[in-house]
């Protein structure tokens, strides 16, 4: 299986052939613990890579129901999805980008910028689908209350975990991505920023046992995201395509002033009246002051500075398109002709200067 067109042949572990065989390679890796499963001796060791591990089968009005923990061993099924999004994005970016940037014929750093887009949109769009699908199933969509209630959320149904997981993943995927995309140097800490606050947020709800507060969050900012993308991508095709970014800026606020209420009703308000205060590493309850105020702090200052950079963009394109407006209502007045003094019985004209 062969991701990639072989334009030129490199020496083996370079750094080119690296970067061009990548996916190949993680391919082989997958491939190989598959095949773990196929014997008796190396399944048990398999499975811990493909199945998320900590279930607990407990009886429910529903029957019997296989629940959920967290621990070290999810670090070896983050690294088995961690191969499979590498796999997911060389293909979508062969089969899928590169072929409609070939057809548009965009210039390199438009296609650049497009296909970061395009990954994205296929990315946020599957991860807002199914994390509204779970918001539906857990009942959390249609009970706001349940989203502190009965914490902690230390048992989770498979679906949430595998999400959460996934997540992880897929952010700890795009770190190597920047360098098997040969992502600019100027293009890096943008990058960096949004990856390292995706991990950063994810990682708490996950190990705080706000799965349900996170899961509501990270719904939102997908949508969000998936707007501004779809939006990102039609502007490259044709710079005329401007509404949808007036569209994704509505949709923009209303995710910063949604996020920052629902933090504050779960965290600063319905776990602060919860009776189950204190630290319990066991229980895995950790309502207590000192880790609701950073958690309600990081959440404040990522979306003041989410809204203060959205805030600096619209102005400095506020001030572009009047800077823009004026040149271009001094050009017009240039072209229109002004009567001057009435000179041997004739109108003479002149270009205003």
């Amino acid at each position: 299986m062969a991701f990639r067109r072989r334009n030129k042949s490199y020496p083996f572990f370079s750094q080119e052939f690296l970067i061009q065989n990548h996916a190949d390679i993680v391919f082989s890796l997958v491939i190989f613990i598959l095949i773990g499963l196929m014997f008796e001796a190396t399944a048990k060791t398999a499975i811990l890579f493909i199945q998320p591990q900590y279930n607990i089968s407990t009886l429910s009005p529903e029957g019997e129901v296989m629940l959920y923990r967290y621990g070290w061993q999810d670090c070896t099924t983050i690294l088995f999805y961690f191969f499979i999004t590498i796999i997911l994005h060389a293909v979508v970016q062969e089969y899928v980008l590169d072929k409609v940037n070939r057809r548009l014929n965009l210039s390199k750093s438009k296609n650049t910028k497009f296909s970061e887009s395009g990954q994205l949109c296929v990315f946020h769009l599957v991860s807002s689908v199914w994390s509204f699908y779970i918001l539906i199933t857990e009942g959390y969509l249609f009970h706001p209350s349940s989203l502190w209630e009965n914490y902690p959320h230390v048992h989770l149904r498979f679906q949430v975990k595998l999400f959460f997981l996934t997540q992880l993943a897929y952010w700890l995927h795009a770190l190597p991505e920047l360098y098997f995309q040969k992502v600019r140097k100027e293009e890096i800490p943008r990058q960096l920023q949004y990856i390292c606050l995706y991990l950063l947020h994810i990682s708490a709800a996950y190990l705080l046992n706000l799965s349900p507060v996170g899961l509501v969050l990270l719904c939102l900012q997908y949508l969000s995201e998936l707007g501004f993308h779809i939006a990102r991508m039609f502007y490259f095709t044709d710079e005329s395509h401007q509404k949808m970014f007036d569209l994704w800026a509505v949709n923009f606020v209303f995710t910063r002033m949604v996020t920052l209420t629902l933090v504050f009703l779960a965290v600063g308000f319905g776990l602060a009246r919860a009776e189950n205060q204190g630290l319990d590493w066991n229980m895995g309850n950790f309502n207590t002051v000192l880790i609701r105020m950073p958690v309600l702090l990081l959440v404040s200052l990522t979306q003041s500075w989410l809204l203060w950079k959205f805030i600096h963009f619209q102005l400095k394109r506020w001030r572009e398109f009047r800077h823009a407006q004026a040149a271009r209502k001094r050009a017009a007045a240039k072209q229109t002709p002004r009567p001057l003094k009435r000179d041997s019985r004739e109108w003479t004209h002149t270009h205003v200067l």
